[in-house]
């Protein structure tokens, strides 16, 4: 069935739909990091200077984590989908921030800084083709101007079914509209108060047993309040500033298993406590850009009815 397009809804949305009733198996999306370095700054973890000096060695050690990140996804159950390399577009490794996606349906991101905004186009083509083979459901777009960075900054809750939506540094807040209108869903909109903890997925980690790990530090007293009266004091899991500069937040959960690159001890035993099971990906090469294991895939196969 072709592709048809609907560029005048309601809520101004530009999208193609494609009705099918194949169920989403585990499955995501990732890029390898073929054109992968850090040339420009556009958060403070990115070091363009420290990355000239050691490129070499650098893209060598993003190769290698990346493929061993990506074993361990498929020893895990998922199913890798490709998003094609493109020179001049160096964090396309980073497809998190390529679109929201529930329940089969896209909606893709629209970046604040002109160095990712040829990200777009690549992404669109690639999920177009998705809805073509019947893979997703529905590929859309957000009005143009509105800034909204995909899964970096909207993290599903399967446990409250909801979403959390990050805004500030790269994310509008009026984007929130639009998700929920898209999706049909609760969102709470989280203030994000620093440049360091740029994205939501750097700042919090909603995990399957209910429990929610954040980064208070990253949060308006607001967003703090919202989070822990959301979640409650037995399963909010406040974190210091050790475990969110290792990019401990910036974790993929997949039932009891957590995919990071690291954490302090601390946090591992008390994540071990809880039921959880940490796999290590050596990924750390990635934090010189601002991004770990979460930022370097995007989830196709979240559903709003399962938990």
């Amino acid at each position: 069935m072709e592709a048809s397009s609907n560029l005048a809804s309601k809520n101004q949305h530009q999208h193609v739909t494609k009705d099918t009733e194949k169920r989403i198996t585990p499955t995501l999306v990732a890029c390898r990091p073929t054109w992968f370095d850090v040339h420009y700054k556009i958060n403070p973890w990115m070091r363009p200077l420290e990355w000239e000096k050691n490129s070499g060695t650098l893209s060598e050690k993003a190769g290698t984590g990346w493929e061993k990140m990506r074993h361990a996804f498929e020893k895990l159950g998922f199913t890798v989908l490709l998003v094609e390399p493109a020179q001049g577009l160096p964090d396309l490794v980073f497809t998190a921030n390529a679109a929201v996606v529930l329940d089969g349906r896209v909606l893709l991101s629209r970046f604040r800084f002109q160095e990712r905004q040829g990200e777009e186009a690549h992404f669109k083509t690639f999920f177009e083709d998705l809805l073509k083979q019947g893979t997703v459901k529905e590929v859309a777009s957000l009005p143009e101007g509105l800034a909204q960075e995909g899964a970096g900054d909207c993290i599903w809750d399967p446990v409250r079914k909801l979403f959390w939506a990050g805004h500030g540094p790269r994310s509008d807040q009026r984007a929130t509209t639009y998700i929920r209108e898209f999706f049909g869903r609760e969102v709470v909109p989280l203030s994000l108060s620093t440049t360091e903890f740029y994205h939501l997925d750097v700042s919090m980690c909603p995990l399957s047993k209910g429990h929610v790990m954040y980064y208070p530090g990253a949060f308006s007293e607001a967003s703090q309040r919202a989070i822990e009266e959301r979640v409650g004091p037995e399963l909010v899991l406040p974190l210091n500033r050790e475990d969110a500069d290792l990019f401990a937040l910036n974790a993929v959960n997949f039932g009891d298993k957590i995919v990071m690159s690291a954490c302090t001890k601390d946090l591992e035993q008390k994540l071990n406590d809880l039921g959880y099971e940490i796999v290590r990906v050596p990924v750390e090469v990635f934090n010189l850009a601002g991004g770990s294991a979460w930022c370097l895939i995007l989830r196709l196969d979240l559903e709003s009815n399962t938990a």
